[in-house]
């Protein structure tokens, strides 16, 4: 049979128990290359971070892994209590750490607001914002919107210029920045390992931070589709609550899931076009197992490769000349 014949929701199905055996020899042996005792794990409430978290018990015992909570004044109470329902859940040791004045300090709120402001002159610090892509914008030329929300609970939308989109997205990137820098102290301070937090399609599309969340020794999962991370999760013991969770930024102060801010497909859709085309099945075939037109499966294929291509640099380590003796002549 060739691959679209094969190809069904089914072919993301895999053996947890294999795989969480799998991961935790993994672990054990990074550790030892790497010369660490333990790992560090940023725990923001989610099915991803839980799942490592999970794994990293597994491989090192309780003892031995610290969970992070890490909050800031747009972190949801959700975010902040399913944080502490996980580190609970592990029996792990833990701190929590609101960076608000780290951030504050370094002109992240600041210089946020003032590139909203660029369009929208009326938004203030006690107004409330997200910035979301259009429905069903795969395939198409992306326009972010700002949505912001003011005091008396009304909303306001408009489209963000490019400077603007860049000013917002540029401030709110420390927030994985400063995360990344504590979790590094504790690490450092533990002679542990970081243990990065992204599934294969953040880590595919290019979805993180550079020198943020993108940082860490090691990356357990960043080799399983979104909807194997869940499989994992159930097997793990994870809560349901944790596992029910719709998969979100935590990034904005009002609610956003990771769809409308930058996949625009749902995590399942996206598994499966991701999967299809890594494996040669063709886009009439996602059509059919999707009940989709042809056409959005072939914008949902090129919408993959225009992201893979935007965000090369940030899997890039840096770049250097090389010296002159060994350059070619």
């Amino acid at each position: 049979m060739n691959a679209d014949q094969t190809f069904s929701p089914e072919s993301l199905r895999i053996d947890p128990e294999h795989e969480a055996d799998r991961i935790t020899a993994f672990l054990r042996s990074e550790a030892r290359e790497f010369k660490r005792q333990g790992a560090v794990v940023g725990l923001s409430g989610g099915v991803d971070s839980s799942v490592v978290g999970a794994l990293c018990v597994r491989a090192f015992g309780a003892e031995r892994v610290i969970g992070l909570s890490l909050p800031e004044q747009d972190s949801s109470r959700q975010t902040i209590r399913l944080s502490r329902l996980i580190i609970d859940h592990l029996g792990i040791r833990s701190h929590t750490v609101d960076i608000t004045p780290i951030l504050a300090a370094a002109g992240c709120y600041e210089r946020r607001d003032d590139a909203i402001r660029e369009v929208l002159p009326e938004y203030g610090p006690d107004w409330k914002c997200k910035i979301v892509l259009p429905a069903e914008a795969a395939g198409s030329y992306h326009f972010f919107s700002v949505v912001a929300q003011g005091p008396d609970g009304g909303e306001i939308k408009a489209r963000l210029s490019p400077d603007a989109y860049l000013g917002v997205v540029a401030a709110t990137n420390f927030k994985q920045r400063v995360r990344k820098m504590e979790e590094y102290y504790h690490a450092d301070r533990h002679n542990y390992l970081v243990a990065g937090t992204p599934n294969r399609l953040e880590y595919d599309q290019g979805f993180f931070v550079k020198q943020g969340d993108g940082a860490a020794d090691v990356k357990p999962i960043a080799h399983l589709y979104k909807t194997q991370v869940y499989q994992l999760a159930e097997f793990l013991g994870i809560p349901e609550e944790i596992r029910s969770r719709p998969p979100t930024t935590d990034t904005y102060s009002l609610d956003q899931t990771q769809q409308e801010f930058y996949f625009s497909l749902t995590y399942q859709d996206l598994d499966l076009c991701l999967y299809a085309l890594d494996h040669g099945v063709s886009p009439d075939a996602v059509a059919g197992v999707l009940d989709w037109p042809l056409e959005r499966a072939q914008a949902a294929y090129a919408d993959i490769k225009t992201k893979r291509a935007a965000t090369r640099y940030q899997h890039m380590a840096p770049v250097m000349l090389p010296d002159a003796e060994e350059e070619p002549e």
